[in-house]
């Protein structure tokens, strides 16, 4: 017989998704007896690597269990931790969290920033901005929130401009006010981003899927997000009911630790994957 601890994954998450969309309640709005064991969702690089490390050497000492359930989906990740059949998640950043919340009616909160993965611009035919060519076609991220990131980060490469005062993270195509190269624009949903690079002229990808796609920022990337006052920290998230419990805030201060920021600088050594503070 599955418990609500033991049954997790995708095809439990579809269904959080689809029953989620249909009503838009938070099923998972009571508080969660986690005593010193938490099962938390991430997508595999690098946040699934970061919690790994957390696990083998800090979590025995601060009295923590940490059980990583990795999604490659990460349109799946939100639905299991409103659920509860997750206590927390790991993979987003503020602004896809208020866009997820909004559309699906829940009430999942931020406990602490812990990276930032510049989006970058990648391109299998071009060498540099200058050789996108005009009428090229370009895939970005069809989620609004790293699409309007997209569109922002293809405005500071010249390629476009966004009209005068428009939100960069829900800018679309409407916003665009000038398109000088007549570029086409193509969403893609963010995990089959790598895969495009065959079928078009270059994709903005989404940092933790050009990892897996052995694709660097530094060294692969025609055009690259600045660290400097990026507000798309990733973040610990997990559900308002659960926002205080002690071991889920403790999992964050680790997970803030000199030693998880060490890490991370030392594992990342490209500028991939940049500690948050």
């Amino acid at each position: 017989m599955f418990n609500r601890r033991t049954l997790v994954g995708a095809s439990v998450a579809t269904a959080a998704a689809l029953t989620l969309a249909a009503c838009g309640d938070d099923a998972g709005s009571e508080a969660t007896e986690t005593n010193g064991t938490i099962i938390v969702a991430a997508t595999s690089v690098p946040h699934a690597q970061i919690l790994q490390f957390v696990q083998d050497e800090l979590a025995d000492e601060a009295g923590l269990t940490i059980e990583i359930e990795e999604f490659s989906d990460y349109l799946q990740i939100n639905p299991s931790t409103a659920d509860g059949s997750t206590d927390a998640n790991f993979f987003q950043h503020l602004p896809y969290l208020e866009e997820d919340n909004a559309k699906n009616g829940t009430d999942l909160v931020e406990i602490a920033p812990v990276h930032i993965e510049p989006l970058a611009l990648y391109a299998n035919t071009a060498a540099s901005i200058e050789d996108i060519a005009d009428g090229a076609q370009i895939a970005i991220p069809a989620d609004p929130s790293n699409g309007g990131r997209a569109l922002a980060l293809l405005q500071d490469a010249g390629l476009i401009t966004l009209a005068d005062g428009v939100e960069v993270t829900t800018a679309t195509e409407d916003d665009i006010a000038d398109n000088p190269r007549n570029l086409e624009f193509v969403a893609v949903e963010a995990a089959q981003l790598p895969r495009t690079l065959e079928d078009v002229d270059a994709a903005v990808i989404n940092g933790n899927y050009a990892l897996e796609a052995e694709l660097s920022p530094a060294e692969d990337a025609i055009a690259s997000e600045s660290a400097e006052n990026n507000p798309y920290a990733n973040y610990l998230v997990t559900t308002s009911a659960n926002a205080e419990n002690e071991d889920i805030k403790k999992l964050g201060e680790l997970l803030q630790s000199d030693e998880v920021k060490q890490y991370i600088l030392e594992t990342w050594t490209d500028g991939s994957v940049i500690p948050a503070s």
